[in-house]
């Protein structure tokens, strides 16, 4: 089989994508402690999850573990085998209808799950042949091809190749054990601003708010066709409302305070889920009780920043730069600019509208100077006054500061392609004076923000948003 063509991208319908939401509600949301303090309970959690090896020779080079942030791979499988069979049959196979990586900060105050649409077209890497299946080669192809050429460890190795970041488990979970979480919840709460009829997603409700479980709700999460824009993008949408849904019931008193409803639903979560060695009951144990606080504001969801494929119809493609400063800020645990979306540590630096420039140019480039300033003043910073230097040329773009003004480099500098920093005595002042070098490459594009990364949080109300 062509890989570049292969099942990944044709045949029956993709109809799977929310599985990792109800489990999202588990690992970033619960305190397993209050559930399994009796030895009996925490066997039997322990022994529901199953394992699988992923040996780190099939990984390759690896990016840099550069924080104590959790990283944790959550994929949705579309297979039919098992109690499965009941969804339709399909090619021989399993892919990955839904990628999401998510992210814990080092505190654990912060969690982001960034969705890779299944659409995406994408650098994938080589994988080797592995268990029976024919390995992968490299070439673009769909994001969800990995998985059924090369497995989980092939899917974990493109996503590290695709995003620069280390990820440290993996959790796998199919149809049946979404449908299995949600019944442990008693349900979630959706709206439907129409009634539904769609018999392949086997999805029949009546308009308004309303609670849904098993088929209704693994339909209603499954459904592309009859809801929104017919788009898998638009289902990723209708998906991240849902599990906002979910973890607020997850992380709700009803639930925590339960013991017997607790145990149902950790039960039914760790019995949907197939993960690697390393993540076990007692590392989530661990990993939660350091969440504690994590509240349902601080839970992010959102896109990897995209768009529609010019050569490929149906396709995306993801939009860069935006898309590899969104993972670089999640590498390095760096606050999403202009943004509410957190992944963990934030620099502090005074805000652009608080720094005044004197901008001079010291080319010979009639006009650059006025350029200059237009692009800081786009940028957000106020410019306030456009000159030259008393000697030129100036070989190297150069920051000039006095010691009031020493707060405010890192944020310039964090703009600009080159430049280098230059202390000045003799004056007081806190503005900068920007230097124009025959070095002059520019600003660096525009950090990645709430306009180029759409998200919601976990306290979204699915209903008021209908």
């Amino acid at each position: 089989m062509d890989q570049s063509t292969g099942s990944a991208t044709g045949g029956a319908k993709r109809l799977w994508k929310p599985w990792l939401w109800c489990l999202v509600a588990a690992i970033t949301g619960v305190s397993l402690a209050a559930g399994i303090t009796l030895v009996g309970a925490y066997t039997k959690l322990n022994g529901n999850i199953k394992h699988v090896d992923v040996d780190a020779t099939d990984l390759g080079a690896r990016p840099a573990k550069v924080s104590k942030a959790l990283n944790i791979l959550i994929v949705g499988s579309d297979t039919r085998a098992g109690a499965n069979v009941k969804y339709g049959h399909r090619e021989v196979g399993e892919r990955t209808d839904t990628i999401i990586l998510a992210h814990m900060s080092p505190d654990r105050g912060n969690a982001l799950l960034i969705s890779f649409p299944r659409d995406s077209l994408v650098q994938l890497p080589a994988c080797p042949r592995k268990n029976g299946l024919m390995g992968q080669r490299p070439h673009v192809g769909m994001i969800n091809e990995s998985f059924n050429f090369g497995g989980i460890g092939c899917t974990w190795k493109t996503i590290e190749a695709l995003t620069g970041i280390r990820i440290d488990h993996f959790v796998k979970v199919d149809f049946t054990g979404f449908k299995s979480m949600v019944n442990a919840l008693g349900g979630v709460e959706i709206c439907v601003p129409k009634a539904i009829n769609d018999t392949k997603a086997m999805l029949h409700l009546q308009a308004g708010r309303q609670l849904v479980k098993g088929e209704q709700a693994l339909g209603y999460v499954r459904a592309r066709y009859s809801l929104g824009d017919g788009s898998d993008i638009g289902r990723i949408q209708r998906q991240q409302m849902f599990i906002a849904s979910m973890v607020k019931k997850a992380m709700s008193g009803d639930t925590l305070t339960d013991p017997a409803r607790l145990f149902h639903f950790l039960d039914a979560a760790t019995q949907s889920v197939t993960t690697d060695r390393g993540l076990t009951v007692s590392v989530m144990r661990d990993m939660l009780s350091s969440a504690q606080g994590l509240a349902a504001g601080n839970i992010r969801f959102v896109t990897t920043p995209w768009r529609y494929s010019l050569t490929q119809p149906g396709r995306v493609e993801w939009v860069q730069p935006q898309a590899k400063q969104l993972f670089h800020l999640v590498a390095t645990d760096t606050k999403i600019k202009g943004s509410n979306i957190k992944t963990g540590r934030q620099t502090t630096k005074v805000p652009k509208s608080k720094i005044e420039i004197v901008v001079q140019n010291g080319t010979y480039r009639a006009g650059l100077g006025r350029q200059v300033a237009a692009a800081l003043e786009q940028r957000g910073y106020t410019v306030v006054r456009i000159g030259d230097p008393k000697v030129k040329p100036q070989a190297k773009t150069t920051i000039r500061y006095a010691t009031a003004g020493q707060t405010r480099v890192p944020t310039l500098a964090g703009d600009l392609v080159v430049s280098r920093n230059q202390a000045v005595t003799g004056t007081t002042t806190a503005r900068l004076v920007l230097v124009v070098g025959d070095d002059w490459k520019g600003l660096k594009p525009p950090p990645v923000s709430d306009h180029d990364v759409k998200g919601i949080d976990a306290t979204q109300d699915s209903c008021s948003a209908a």
